[in-house]
């Protein structure tokens, strides 16, 4: 069984490791460098409201993690966070992610955030599927925006609005 809770300061070696292995050998980040754990304590520690790291775990071990973020820094766009989700390389495809998706879009709709953007690195069939089950809608794409492992990589953005448009 996976548990989706708030991230807590003892998962950063966790969340750290998952994010890193995708640092050093994927293109869900454009990351190059693995960020070390000042870069996790400071994302663990913000009190903006439209701010959340969730870990998922199964068997005391953190398996996945999503958090949302500051989508743009000027201030139109506080209601607007940006979405990012990373499994262990064996949680995938199980779930998992939607189990995420599913508690942080319900943190942020709680919040009061009206748009959630997110940015999905090209090829990913498995990131597209899960943010189309998870109700986003695809915007677009960025091409040639990376360059990673001696390729130019693509991404594609995806939105889902939390509150009817009529809404103020």
């Amino acid at each position: 069984m996976v548990l989706v809770r708030t991230a807590l300061p003892d998962d950063i070696v966790d969340i750290a490791a998952i994010y890193d292995d995708e640092v050093q050998h994927g293109i869900s980040t454009f990351a190059t460098e693995p960020p070390g754990p000042d870069y996790w304590h400071e994302r663990l520690s913000s009190t903006h409201p439209g701010d959340h790291v969730l870990a998922a775990e199964r068997d005391g071990v953190v398996i996945g993690y999503a958090y949302s973020s500051s989508y743009r820094p000027r201030a139109a766009y506080r209601h607007t966070r940006e979405t990012s989700i990373y499994l262990a390389a064996g949680a995938r495809g199980s779930g998992i992610g939607r189990a995420l998706y599913d508690e942080l879009l319900s943190r942020l709709r709680a919040g009061g955030v009206r748009t959630v953007v997110a940015v999905v690195a090209l090829p990913n069939p498995g990131s597209q599927a899960l943010h189309r089950a998870c109700g986003f809608e695809r915007a677009g794409v960025l091409h040639d925006v990376g360059r990673k492992f001696d390729r130019w990589i693509d991404t594609e953005l995806w939105e889902r609005r939390l509150t009817v448009s009529g809404d103020r």
